[in-house]
Order: C-alpha cells, then sequence, then structure tokens
C-alpha cells in the first residue's frame, strides 16, 4: 500500500463513485447559507427541458385555431343543413345567425354592463376566497389545534355544491349582490384551500429542521420555507377555484341575479331568443379563459424557478 507522509492514501473504488453520484442527485445542488441555489436560479428551461423550435410552436398554435375552426364549421354544416341525426341540429341557431346577433350585442352599452358586473362580482369573490383558502390551508396544515377544530367542519361543508347555497344566502345577505359574491367565494374556496392544506403537510420536514439549524425564526420558516414551498399548490387550487367560481356565478346570476352574463343569458332562453343565448354563453367561455389564463400565468411568473417540461 503506497503511503503519503506517512498515511495511507485512501482506495476509491466503483461502488463508492456510484455512492457518491447518488447521494449528490439525492441531495441536490449545494445552497449558500442565506439559502440560494445562484447555479439553479441563474439557469433556465434550458437545462430542465429540451429545446423547442420556434417552427414546432407555430404548428401546435396553428393546429388548435385550426381545431376551433372545424368544430365551428361543423356547427355550420349541421344547422344550416337541418340534420337530424339523433340530435336536432335543425333546432338550433347557425353561426351566421349567432355572429350577427353577437354584433348587435357589442353595439349595445347593456353588454358591456352585464360583463363588467360579473367581472366584479368573479373578481371579488375569488379574491376574497384566495386570500383566505391560502392563509386557512397553512393554518390547518401546521396547526393540530386547528386543523382538530376546524378541519372536520371544513370538510362537512366542502362536499355540499355552492350553488345548494343560493337559499341560504337569499335569506342571509340583504341584497341579492352580495349573496351572488358570497357564492362564488364559498365555490372557489375550498380548491384553494384543500390545495394549499395539502402542499403544506407534503413540505419535506428537512427544509424546516435545516433552516432552524441556522436559528432561522418562525415567521422566517413561513416566508422562507413554507410559502415557497406551497406556491406551485396554491395556483392549482386557485386555477381550479377559478373554474368553479365561474360555474356557481353564473348559475347564481340565473336564479336570483339581475344583471350580469349569465342573468342575460337565462332571460334570452325564456324569451326563446336562442342566438342571444349562445352569445352569452360565448361570452361565458371567453371570460373564462381569460381569467384563467391570467392565474396560469401569474403562477407560471412566481414559480419560473420551477423546471418546466415541454411536451413533444
Amino acid at each position: 500500500m503506497s503511503t503519503i507522509s506517512g498515511q495511507a492514501a485512501p482506495i476509491t473504488t466503483l461502488d463508492d463513485d456510484h455512492a457518491a453520484e447518488s447521494r449528490a442527485a439525492t441531495t441536490g445542488p449545494a445552497t449558500d447559507p442565506a439559502g440560494s441555489t445562484p447555479e439553479v436560479a441563474g439557469s433556465s428551461q434550458a437545462e430542465h427541458s429540451p429545446d423547442v423550435p420556434s417552427g414546432s410552436v407555430w404548428v401546435s398554435r396553428t393546429i388548435r385555431v385550426a381545431s376551433v375552426a372545424a368544430a365551428i364549421g361543423l356547427w355550420q354544416l349541421l344547422t344550416v343543413g337541418d340534420v337530424r341525426a339523433g340530435l336536432r341540429f335543425d333546432t338550433l341557431p347557425t353561426v351566421t345567425e349567432i355572429v350577427a346577433e353577437f354584433g348587435e350585442h357589442l353595439g349595445t352599452g347593456q353588454y358591456y354592463l352585464d360583463v363588467a358586473q360579473s367581472l366584479i362580482r368573479i373578481v371579488t369573490g375569488f379574491g376574497l376566497a384566495a386570500v383566505v383558502g391560502v392563509l386557512a390551508g397553512i393554518g390547518l396544515g401546521r396547526s393540530r389545534l386547528l386543523a382538530d377544530v376546524f378541519g372536520s367542519l371544513a370538510e362537512l361543508i366542502r362536499p355540499v355544491p355552492a350553488i345548494a347555497l343560493v337559499p341560504v344566502a337569499i335569506l342571509l345577505f340583504p341584497s341579492d349582490e352580495s349573496g351572488i359574491v358570497f357564492i362564488t367565494f364559498t365555490a372557489s374556496l375550498f380548491p384553494v384551500l384543500v390545495s394549499t392544506r395539502h402542499a403544506t403537510r407534503a413540505l419535506p420536514t428537512i427544509w424546516e429542521d435545516a433552516i432552524r439549524t441556522l436559528g432561522a425564526s418562525r415567521r422566517e420558516v413561513l416566508t422562507r420555507v413554507v410559502v415557497p414551498g406551497i406556491l406551485p399548490g396554491v395556483f392549482s387550487g386557485l386555477s381550479v377555484g377559478m373554474g368553479v367560481a365561474w360555474i356557481c356565478l353564473i348559475s347564481a346570476e340565473m336564479i336570483s341575479g339581475r344583471l350580469g352574463i349569465g342573468y342575460r343569458t337565462w332571460q334570452s332562453y325564456t324569451i326563446v331568443d336562442y342566438p342571444a343565448v349562445f352569445v352569452g354563453m360565448i361570452t361565458i367561455g371567453v371570460l373564462g379563459f381569460l381569467t384563467s389564463g391570467i392565474v396560469e400565468l401569474a403562477g407560471r411568473r412566481v414559480t419560473r424557478w420551477l423546471p418546466r417540461e415541454v411536451a413533444s
């Protein structure tokens, strides 16, 4: 055995190399005392996901637009041809009739008033649900006392559809407006709360132990470990909550509203104005698509440090 300065030289085996690589893959990149990882933070999606040529992005977008155009074209053919093949397409308005009706709505102030009213309700109800849901989810996920006191109550109320609370809202609140916001709030609250609670409980305890070893306070644990760690789960709940909020908002407007897209769509149905009904449906779809896109974009911006996988 060779020696240097009287000491035996360590013998490195293949198994030791494999073990070192496994430990490096498990622990991840080294961090500085402040907990930052400049190597990871500075790297972009290129290190974690394959490069996607710009041409394939345009191909994907073209396919998406073409699929929507094909569906619209099929709708036009079936309705113009008065097709009855199990479904009665001859009773539905054609695409040209819907477009003409949409043009008339865009020229009236009532349409924009209804859109604004629905947006105010969705922003108010969803915004309150986001704040309350995230705070309650963190509390239920980290506190055994809060989970014992409020956990069972939340699980009992959660399966009840928010639209079933319309009679309660009518009796409880002095105005229809407050009741509709309450329904929207309840609908989007539980997806956010449950997703946040699960994300909080799923955090590795070693993260908190490590920062506490460095002398971090409870507030620093929340701001440096808990909140950044649960952000992906929080935005998943927010995305689901936005969709559910629109469903229950439109239903509440149809039942007890006096303004809004849901109310106007139901009024059009009662007077047998079917093109106007589809104008309302299209408007609801577009507004839901845009608001959900905003939530998803915000989530991507806030969690841009996460590795992204690009579908092939």
